[in-house]
């Protein structure tokens, strides 16, 4: 069963900050309520740093969010202290979001994780910085972040694998990268390791009627892949119209039977066919070419729907 991880509880936001740093339960609840009824499985509780306040933040945020919905929080802090005062308030089991292949981040977090029985997410970067090759990421996975796992006596099936999707807007070659890690990833281990990435990153900087069909595509192409949740907008409702389709399998109109080409060609590892697509349907081809975008075929210009 695929996740949506609802995003719109997160400390850039203005409104949630001042709601946060003036304890107004109304604007963080409204939200909860909001994110679970647009189909949100899982809620992000993004409070930043907090270095000093992290710990009274994360007590007041879970508690007022645990009075209007009941579903599992993902924690998402670097301050260790916060998450853990989180972990011992979650009804649900929860996610630490989340740790890299850093030594020091591991050391903590992953005690962390394996002391609460709580499910982790790791991202496959180390403090030299992130790769590009789907190789790397997984070479990342496998040499630091579950031998580290392991040796915290963390269960693999806690394990959430972010192999970091990046926008496409600079980082291009990235795209198909972590698909093609998703896959890999995803025959490692029986059972599956979890995975899940943060999916608008891949739109950052392109412009707003743009960001949606990229996010869309991607999300098609990522769970064809096996990644199980990712990170989004619970608001976008044509998003979230699209995993029902492809849960449901519904092929009843003519961009479904694409999407679902498209899902199953990345579900076997193999060349989406675009001979299937009529062109002159509009979402058809937005469907096409941003396919191409992601596949890094095309380069991306910020008007490429319009070329």
């Amino acid at each position: 069963m695929f996740a949506g991880i609802g995003e719109r509880i997160q400390i850039i936001n203005m409104s949630v900050r001042a709601a946060i740093e003036g304890r107004d339960k109304a604007i963080i609840q409204d939200l909860a309520k909001k994110q679970v009824e647009c189909g949100a499985k899982i809620l992000d509780l993004n409070i930043g740093p907090q270095k000093k306040a992290g710990p009274e933040v994360m007590d007041w945020l879970v508690n007022t969010v645990q009075e209007v919905v009941d579903v599992p929080l993902s924690l998402d802090t670097s301050n260790a202290e916060a998450i853990q005062v989180g972990l011992k308030l979650c009804k649900q089991k929860p996610i630490i979001n989340s740790t890299n292949a850093d030594p020091a981040r591991m050391s903590v977090l992953f005690p962390l994780a394996a002391k609460y029985d709580v499910n982790i997410i790791t991202l496959t970067l180390r403090a030299t910085g992130l790769p590009v090759s789907a190789d790397s990421r997984v070479g990342i996975l496998v040499e630091d972040l579950l031998p580290a796992a392991d040796e915290a006596g963390v269960n693999p099936q806690n394990i959430y694998v972010d192999p970091l999707a990046m926008t496409v807007n600079g980082t291009q070659e990235h795209a198909p990268e972590v698909i093609s890690a998703t896959f890999v990833i995803r025959q490692m281990m029986d059972p599956p390791l979890h995975m899940t990435c943060g999916l608008s990153n891949v739109s950052n900087g392109a412009p707003e009627d743009v960001r949606p069909v990229l996010n869309r595509v991607y999300l098609v192409m990522l769970m064809g892949a096996g990644m199980d949740s990712v990170i989004l907008d619970p608001f976008d409702k044509k998003l979230m119209d699209t995993i029902a389709l492809l849960e449901n399998r519904d092929d009843s109109t003519a961009l479904g039977k694409v999407y679902l080409a498209l899902f199953d060609a990345c579900a076997t590892g193999e060349e989406f066919d675009p001979s299937i697509v009529d062109m002159s349907d509009p979402e058809q081809a937005e469907v096409a070419k941003t396919v191409k975008i992601l596949q890094n075929k095309v380069i991306y210009a910020h008007n490429y729907l319009k070329l």
